[in-house]
């Protein structure tokens, strides 16, 4: 029988830990004077008993390690349990939200989405908007462990393929999480002081240095302004462009590199890709600026760089309306959305890496065409990739755009137009953030949706977040029976 004791206990622990956290949102409030304080420190209680209890009440079943169904049940269990709990200050504090729209907006931060339900965020207290990048912050540093330890262990969307990278120990996965997770925070909590900084050197408040580095650095994109980037000096979108791309890129390459060995992150074939991809798009982009706008070359340069890259890392800051620059840079938004950054960093969607193995495949069985009697391997890295990898992510390439499709046809089903449902499942499945269309383009938001719309888009969230078969598993008849 299955021992849910061991998942019950680790959940309840991050669950006592994010109330905990609830407290520098509270502090905050009461340095500023005002009187939404309260909400946290009864979301903090509420966190803290019920996790705490949750954990005691499972401490006798903690063991070394975890059996596969356990694994895929907490990396599932942590990212349902804690957007509930993080929405609590959203209900009993200044937004006054529904429970729809607050648990929308938690789980939108945790899964670094960066889609939101609230407007006029200018007006909002500032512990609630220290909260919103707090839950990102966090929720980045959990998907790179996920990332790193979990989903490779899981052999989820072949993930398995970065299994001992730059790590030699192979133990289980709690210790071996553990180990990662503290190297990895190093390296996480260094490029966010870094990114405050330089926010602060450009002209930010420190508030908003601060909120806004830590949701650069998990590539979250919640701003605490409605026109998002649209309000600070240009300077300021250049550093939050160097973040980004920082934060997209594998983190076990900065372990590396602190290590002493800077070789791996040059030779990364991912790294190489993504700023290839990235350098193509916004020469295009700028280009198709400079033809069709008015304006200064610098100007188009900035913005086009500024939006290509938020929408490729899935950020999802906006430091223009792009819906207006005419309907090719549209499509290009919606397509690089579905991109990604590198695998192991803070960046969602497809990743990198998936195109690669995607086109090597591809070339493989062209050259098989053309050469029967040849024996062609795809490769990575210079190295074969074995079916299993192969097999895992073409699995994901179909299923990615199955639950796309279906995710759409969910939201015209609510009664959402056509570039509203297909931009808003992108959105949530590739936890981009804005789609496209006057709704929930750049210059909206969530809000305007019914809620079984936006229960819908949570669901995708996590499920995106998750890398699919995280999540789909679960629901197999051969998974409990196991």
């Amino acid at each position: 029988m299955l021992d849910l004791r061991p998942v019950g206990y680790v959940i309840g622990l991050l669950v006592a830990a994010l109330g905990g956290a609830m407290l520098f949102p509270m502090l905050i409030d009461i340095a500023q004077g005002s009187d939404h304080w309260p909400a946290f420190l009864e979301a903090a209680i509420i966190s803290m008993a019920v996790g705490g209890l949750m954990a005691l009440a499972c401490a006798n079943g903690v063991r070394q390690g975890l059996t596969i169904q356990q694994t895929f049940l907490l990396t599932t269990g942590v990212w349902l349990a804690l957007p509930l709990f993080g929405a609590i200050p959203f209900i009993t504090g200044a937004t006054g939200a529904t429970a729809t729209d607050a648990i929308f907006e938690a789980m939108s931060g945790l899964t670094t989405t960066g889609s939101t339900v609230f407007s006029n965020l200018e007006t909002l207290p500032k512990g609630l908007l220290f909260w919103r990048g707090l839950l990102q912050w966090f929720g980045g540093i959990g998907i790179i462990v996920v990332a790193m330890v979990f989903l490779p262990e899981l052999r989820v969307g072949g993930m398995q393929i970065f299994r001992s990278e730059g790590f030699d120990t192979f133990g289980k996965i709690l210790p071996r999480a553990t180990e990662i997770s503290s190297r990895i925070s190093v390296v996480y909590f260094g490029l966010t002081i870094a990114c405050a900084f330089a926010y602060l050197g450009f002209g930010m408040s420190p508030f908003d240095a601060a909120t806004h580095a830590m949701t650069t650095v998990a590539t979250g994109g919640f701003s605490n302004y409605d026109a998002s980037f649209g309000v600070f000096l240009p300077g300021v979108e250049y550093v939050a462009v160097l973040f980004m791309m920082l934060a997209a890129l594998p983190f076990v390459r900065y372990v590396q590199l602190i290590a002493g060995t800077a070789k791996p992150l040059f030779l990364d074939p991912q790294v190489r890709v993504f700023f290839l991809t990235a350098m193509a798009i916004v020469l295009v982009m700028t280009f198709w600026q400079l033809g069709t706008a008015t304006g200064l070359a610098e100007t188009s340069f900035r913005k086009s760089l500024f939006n290509v890259v938020s929408i490729l890392t899935g950020t999802g800051y906006a430091s223009d309306d792009y819906m207006t620059w005419g309907a090719f840079p549209v499509a290009m938004f919606f397509f690089i959305g579905l991109v990604g950054g590198c695998a192991g960093s803070t960046s969602c969607s497809i990743k990198v890496f998936r195109y690669q193995l995607l086109f090597s495949s591809i070339k493989a069985q062209i050259r098989r065409i053309h050469s029967p009697h040849g024996l062609f391997t795809p490769r990575f890295g210079g190295r074969p990739v074995g079916e299993d990898v192969l097999s895992s992510v073409m699995a994901f390439f179909v299923l990615f755009f199955v639950s796309l499709g279906v995710i759409a046809v969910l939201l015209a089903a609510t009664g959402l137009d056509f570039v509203t449902s297909i931009s808003g499942a992108s959105a949530a499945l590739a936890n981009i953030g804005p789609g496209l269309g006057p709704i929930i383009g750049p210059a909206g938001n969530f809000a305007p949706l019914s809620d079984t719309a936006k229960w819908i888009l949570i669901a995708a969230m996590l499920i995106g977040r998750l890398e699919l078969m995280a999540v789909y598993v679960l629901f197999t008849l051969k998974f409990w029976r196991a």
